[in-house]
């Protein structure tokens, strides 16, 4: 298919950003529908997009022949069922993050995309920034050298207004805290940089509000190829960053500490000596800067589909990040190391609320 991407916003919170995104790429995507079961949010947002009508249930959008993608933006609980249905009735997907609740349930719906032919991108829009690209032309010449060891800080401010949306801080609607709710995003980052991961020791704790999810979390990690990787998560922090440090065998690299925007300049590029600053140099002086988060992620999707190509988030960067989840809350609930990868035997596949502090 050619030309503009019919596509319908299903959840009109998060949504509202996703809408940002494509209204600055009305070259690439049309945005027939904003589904809310508010009608009233749901009119508020569709206002802003021309043309677009209102709908309130995804049943009324997947019985539509105008809409290409349905782009999932509903409360954690929802998203498995709401892609299972948008594949079923011949859409492709965006869905937000988590994508699901269980490594098994990521491998049904790459299971169900495989069979309808359809594509599913799971939104994990920190990748688009231009300071990770500038890291990816270095690591691509060969210039950092081998990972030695990372930190990854996400140090947020989340208090009773945020858990007043009723979903929030449950684990059967929200399917965890921290980890899977704001962290996640930062994780996907580091396994992005730095590959698979292969243990995990993890604590995590419920210490700033009164909810049923963790809102802090430490995690040791040791990755594939043995760098060894720090992860520091709390809501309850008065300064809000995400931060993501990299020492390589010649550079250090130290992301911007914007928390919702980590992957975005500035960043910092340390060599070790004159002869990396040199390379460093040569590399990046003529880098050109692309869009980012969300704008990132929807035009490359376009291109993507217009090209037949993976999407630029896969099925398989899901799983990951879902595998990796899985594996912090299975070592907090054990306080045993955990070795990836998860197999269909392992007691937490099929999911981990049950790991979930009482």
């Amino acid at each position: 298919m050619s030309g503009r991407r019919r596509i319908a916003i299903v959840g009109a919170g998060i949504g509202a950003q996703h809408l940002d995104a494509l209204l600055l790429l009305q070259d690439r995507w049309q945005v027939r529908v904003i589904c809310d079961k508010d009608e009233t949010r749901a009119r508020a947002l569709a206002a802003r997009a021309p043309g677009a009508e209102v709908a309130g249930s995804l049943e009324a959008v997947l019985a539509r022949d105008d809409v290409d993608l349905v782009d999932i933006c509903l409360p954690p609980a929802l998203h498995v069922p709401a892609v299972r249905a948008a594949l079923q009735s011949g859409k492709d997907v965006v869905c937000e993050k988590p994508l699901a609740g269980s490594i098994a349930e990521v491998d049904g719906i790459a299971a169900l995309a495989e069979k309808t032919g359809r594509v599913v991108c799971p939104v994990y829009q920190y990748r688009f920034g231009n300071g990770l690209r500038k890291l990816w032309r270095l690591i691509e010449a060969g210039v950092p050298g081998r990972p030695l060891v990372a930190t990854v800080e996400t140090h947020w401010d989340r208090g009773p207004a945020y858990y007043r949306v009723p979903w929030r801080g449950r684990k059967e609607t929200e399917l965890g805290g921290a980890l899977v709710s704001h962290a996640i995003h930062a994780h996907d980052l580091l396994t992005e940089v730095l590959g698979p991961v292969r243990r995990v020791q993890a604590a995590i704790a419920t210490r700033v509000n009164c909810i049923e999810t963790e809102d802090c979390a430490a995690a040791c990690l040791e990755m594939a190829d043995g760098t060894l990787v720090t992860l520091s998560v709390t809501l309850g922090s008065a300064e809000e960053i995400t931060r993501l440090r990299f020492c390589f065998a010649h550079l250090t690299v130290e992301s911007a500490l914007h928390p919702y925007r980590p992957a975005s300049d500035p960043w910092r590029f340390v060599p070790r000596d004159p002869e990396t600053a040199a390379e460093v140099k040569t590399l990046l002086q003529d880098f050109h800067p692309g869009p980012e988060g969300f704008e990132g992620l929807f035009t490359e999707l376009a291109v993507s589909l217009e090209t037949g190509e993976e999407p630029p988030v896969t099925l398989a960067d899901a799983r990951r990040s879902i595998e990796l989840a899985t594996a912090l809350y299975y070592a907090a609930a054990t306080r045993e190391a955990v070795e990836l990868p998860l197999r269909p035997s392992h007691p937490a596949y099929g999911g981990w609320l049950r790991w979930l502090p009482a």
